[in-house]
C-alpha cells in the first residue's frame, strides 16, 4: 500500500490523498487549489496520474478546497464512485454547480473588460460540467463499515467542522489509515465535538492552526460591540462568509443579540443562494448539530435572502445602515467581492473577518494591512475599519488537536501533517513528536510512502 500526497501539503487547499494497491487508486478528497497564485497554475497543469485509473474517490466534506476539482477529474475521465456522508452529497449539490457558475461569470468579465491575459479567459469548468459530477456521489451512513473490495474497507466517522464533516478510517487487510479531512472543535457553538478515535496505524491530519491557539474571547461580545460601533456612525457591516458553515454560524450568532436587544435594529441580508441553501440543510440535519429543526428555522428567519443579481446590486446603492453576509469567507469569488469594492474604501465601513485566511487570498492581503487590493482588475482602496473574530473558527486549534490525539490508546506508525501553511505543519510536527514521542513527517508535494 503507497499512499501519495497530490495536495494540502504545506499550504491549507488542494486536499487529495492518493491510495495506490496494486493497480486499485483510491483517493481521499479531490480539492481545488487556492490562494498563491504558484498552487493555483496547479488546478490547470496535467493531474499527476491519468483520471480514468482512479477506481474510486472517498469526501471527507463538502469545502471547495477538498472537492472542487472533482468536475475536472470527471471532465477528464473519471468515471468511479464518489463516497461521502449523505450530508456532503447534498451540500456538494449547492457547491460544485456554484463553482462552475462563478468561474463562468468570473471569465466573462474578464473578457467583457479586457482584463485578462489569456484571450479569451476560460473556466477551469463549467456549471454543466459540475452537474455531470453529482450523480457519481455515492451517500454512506456514520459509522458503518463498507467493503470496497474483498481485502479494502471504509468507515465514516463524525468529524465535527461542518454539517457532514467525516473522518476517513480507510483499511487494507490489517493495515488502517485515518485522514482528518478538517478537525472540528470540542466545544463549537453548533456542530458536536469530532468523535474521539482510539487507534490507526497510520494518521493523516491537518494543521491549519498548528502554531496557534484560538482566543477566548467571546465572539457574541465581539460581534455586538462591532455592529454597535458601524451602524452609531452610519456604516454597514460586510462579513465575508463560507456558504456553508460559517454563513450558518453567523445567522446563529446574529439571532442570538437580536434577541437579547444587544444589536440595533438594522436590516440583514445572506447574500448568497447557496448560503440560504444550505441553511435549509441545517434544518434537514438536525440530527447532526446542537441546534433543533426547530431553532434552526428562527435562526433562518433572523435575515433577508438576496436571491437576484439585481437584488445583489441595489444592496451596494442602499447607503443606510445594514449587515450583509456573502460568500466567498476568503474573497476568491462571488457577490461578496461586489460588497467589498463599495465598501472597503468607506471609513464608516466595517468588514468583519470570521476565518481562516489562505495565504495569496484577497481575505489575507486586507488582513495583513495591504492599503489595497485588486477586484476585477481594479484597485480598490482600504479604508473600512477591519476586524476579525478570534474565536471563531471551525478548525481545531494545536490544543484541540493534541488534546483531540490523546484519545489514541496505541503508537500509530507514523503521523502526517497536513493541511497547513509550513510554519503551522512543522509546529504540530513538533509539538506532537514532544508530546507523544510519534514518529511525524510534513511531506511536500507528491512526496509518495510505502507503508506497511
Amino acid at each position: 500500500m503507497r499512499l501519495t500526497f497530490l495536495g494540502a501539503t504545506k499550504t491549507v487547499t488542494g486536499s487529495k490523498f492518493l491510495i495506490s494497491l496494486g493497480n486499485k487508486k483510491i483517493l481521499i478528497d479531490c480539492g481545488l487549489f487556492q490562494g498563491l497564485k504558484d498552487l493555483r497554475q496547479r488546478n490547470w497543469t496535467k493531474f499527476p496520474i491519468d483520471p480514468k485509473t482512479i477506481d474510486a474517490i472517498v469526501l471527507t466534506h463538502a469545502h471547495i478546497d477538498h472537492t472542487g476539482y472533482l468536475p475536472l477529474l470527471v471532465k477528464n475521465g473519471f468515471k468511479g464512485k464518489v463516497y461521502c456522508s449523505h450530508a456532503t452529497k447534498d451540500l456538494c449539490a449547492l457547491l460544485l454547480p456554484d463553482s462552475g457558475y462563478l468561474q463562468e461569470e468570473e471569465a466573462k468579465y474578464l473578457n467583457k473588460n479586457g482584463y485578462s491575459k489569456h484571450t479569451p479567459a476560460l473556466p477551469l469548468y463549467t456549471k454543466e460540467d459540475a452537474e455531470k459530477t453529482l450523480p457519481l456521489l455515492q451517500p454512506l451512513s456514520f459509522k458503518k463499515t463498507y467493503k470496497l473490495d474483498e481485502e479494502t474497507y471504509i468507515t465514516l466517522i463524525p468529524a465535527g467542522h461542518i454539517l457532514g464533516a467525516t473522518f476517513v478510517q480507510f483499511t487494507h487487510y490489517d493495515t488502517s489509515i485515518l485522514f482528518s479531512g478538517d478537525l472540528g472543535r470540542p466545544e463549537d457553538i453548533i456542530m458536536h465535538a469530532p468523535t474521539e478515535i482510539q487507534s490507526a496505524d497510520y494518521i493523516v491530519i491537518e494543521s491549519t492552526y498548528g502554531n496557534r491557539l484560538h482566543n477566548k474571547s467571546d465572539p457574541l461580545d465581539e460581534l455586538s460591540d462591532i455592529i454597535t460601533r458601524t451602524i452609531a456612525r452610519s456604516g454597514t457591516v460586510v462579513i465575508p462568509a463560507f456558504a456553508v458553515g460559517r454563513a450558518q454560524h453567523m445567522l446563529y450568532l446574529l439571532y442570538l443579540l437580536k434577541q437579547a436587544g444587544r444589536i440595533p435594529h438594522v436590516p440583514i441580508y445572506v447574500d448568497s443562494p447557496m448560503a440560504k441553501n444550505a441553511t435549509q440543510l441545517f434544518v434537514k440535519y438536525s440530527e447532526l448539530h446542537r441546534l433543533s429543526a426547530e431553532l434552526s428555522q428562527e435562526v433562518c428567519k433572523v435575515a433577508q435572502y438576496i436571491n437576484t443579481k439585481e437584488e445583489s446590486q441595489l444592496l451596494d446603492l442602499d447607503l443606510t445602515p445594514k449587515i450583509i453576509v456573502s460568500a466567498s469567507g476568503m474573497l476568491e469569488g462571488g457577490r461578496v467581492l461586489h460588497h467589498i469594492k463599495t465598501f472597503a474604501p468607506d471609513p464608516n465601513s466595517t468588514i468583519v473577518f470570521t476565518g481562516y485566511q489562505a495565504a495569496g487570498t484577497r481575505g489575507a492581503d486586507i488582513i495583513s494591512g495591504k492599503p489595497e487590493i485588486k477586484i476585477f482588475g481594479v484597485s480598490v482602496p482600504i479604508k473600512a475599519e477591519i476586524k476579525v473574530l478570534s474565536n471563531m473558527s471551525a478548525h481545531a486549534d494545536y490544543n484541540e488537536i493534541l488534546d483531540w490525539l490523546s484519545n489514541f490508546n496505541s503508537r500509530p506508525r507514523k503521523v502526517f501533517i497536513t493541511h497547513g501553511e509550513p510554519e503551522a505543519s512543522q509546529a504540530l510536527k513538533e509539538k506532537i513528536e514532544e508530546k507523544f514521542k510519534w514518529q511525524c513527517l510534513a511531506p511536500d508535494y507528491l512526496h509518495s510512502e510505502q507503508l506497511v
